[in-house]
C-alpha cells in the first residue's frame, strides 16, 4: 500500500476545501441555520412534539443529512471530475499508483469533509435547541458510512459527468427532493397508509430513520434494515468504481 501517495491525494483535495472556505464550510452552516429558525421556530411553535420528542430537535437529523449527502456527493464528485477535466488524470493514471489507492485519497477526502460539516452543523444546533444524543457512537458510525457511502457515489458522478451540469444534476435533482420527501421534517407515520408504502420505496428514508434512532432511540423503519441498506449501497459503489477502473471508461477516453 502506497500511503505515501494517499497522503498527497488527501491533503491536496484538504487544501482545496481550506482555498474555498466560506463555499465549502459557511455555507452549508448558514443555510442549515436558516432552516433551523423557520422550521425550528416558525413551525415547530405550531408543533409540539413528534413521537414524544420536541420538533425543533426532531429535525437536526434530517437537516445534518440534507447537507451531509450534498457535501460528500459535490466533493466526491468534483475531486475527479477537474483532474479528469484539465487532463492530470492521466498522470495519476500512469502512476505506481493503485485503484484502492486513489478512491482511498479522494474518496477520504471528500468523505471527511462532509463529516466535518455533520459536526459542525451538529454543534450549530445546540445554539437553537436543547437535545441529547441516546446513541453518540452508533451516531458518529452511521455519520461516518453515510459520509463515505455517497462520497463514492459522487466519485462515481464526477467519472461519468461530461460537463458541469452534469456533475450537478443528481445532488440537485435527486438527492434534495429525496431528502425533503424522505421525512426530514416529519415521521412517515403522519403520512396516510398509502403514501407510508410509497414512502418506503425513497432509499433516502432508511439513512434519515437509521440516524434519528441514534439520537432519539424511535425510527420509522427497522435499524437493521436500514444499515444493511446502506452497507449494501457501499459495497455496490465500489464494485462500479473497480469496474470503471478495470476498464477505464470515461477515464481513458
Amino acid at each position: 500500500m502506497n500511503f505515501y501517495a494517499i497522503k498527497t491525494i488527501y491533503l491536496f483535495e484538504m487544501n482545496r476545501t481550506f482555498r474555498t472556505l466560506v463555499q465549502s464550510i459557511l455555507s452549508p452552516v448558514l443555510t442549515t441555520s436558516l432552516y433551523f429558525i423557520v422550521f425550528g421556530s416558525a413551525i415547530g411553535s405550531r408543533i409540539q412534539t413528534i413521537d414524544d420528542v420536541a420538533y425543533g430537535a426532531f429535525i437536526i437529523p434530517g437537516l445534518i443529512m440534507l447537507s451531509v449527502l450534498m457535501q460528500a456527493i459535490t466533493n466526491g464528485s468534483t475531486g475527479i471530475y477537474f483532474p479528469k477535466f484539465i487532463g492530470t488524470v492521466y498522470e495519476i493514471l500512469s502512476a505506481p499508483v493503485t485503484t484502492a489507492e486513489i478512491i482511498l485519497g479522494y474518496v477520504g477526502a471528500a468523505a471527511t469533509k462532509a463529516f466535518a460539516i455533520g459536526m459542525i452543523i451538529l454543534a450549530t444546533a445546540t445554539l437553537f435547541v436543547d437535545f441529547e444524543i441516546a446513541h453518540p457512537i452508533w451516531m458518529v458510525t452511521f455519520l461516518a458510512i453515510t459520509c463515505i457511502s455517497f462520497a463514492l457515489f459522487g466519485f462515481i458522478i464526477g467519472i461519468l459527468a461530461r460537463n458541469f451540469e452534469q456533475l450537478n444534476l443528481v445532488p440537485m435533482l435527486v438527492i434534495t427532493p429525496l431528502v425533503f420527501l424522505g421525512g426530514s421534517f416529519y415521521s412517515i407515520a403522519m403520512l396516510p397508509p398509502f403514501w407510508q408504502t410509497v414512502t418506503l420505496f425513497n432509499p433516502v428514508v432508511y439513512l434519515i430513520s437509521m440516524f434519528r434512532w441514534s439520537f432519539f432511540g424511535t425510527a420509522d423503519v427497522d435499524v437493521v434494515i436500514s444499515v444493511s441498506a446502506i452497507v449494501v449501497f457501499m459495497v455496490v459503489n465500489v464494485v462500479i468504481i473497480h469496474r470503471i477502473f478495470a476498464t477505464g471508461y470515461r477515464l481513458k477516453q
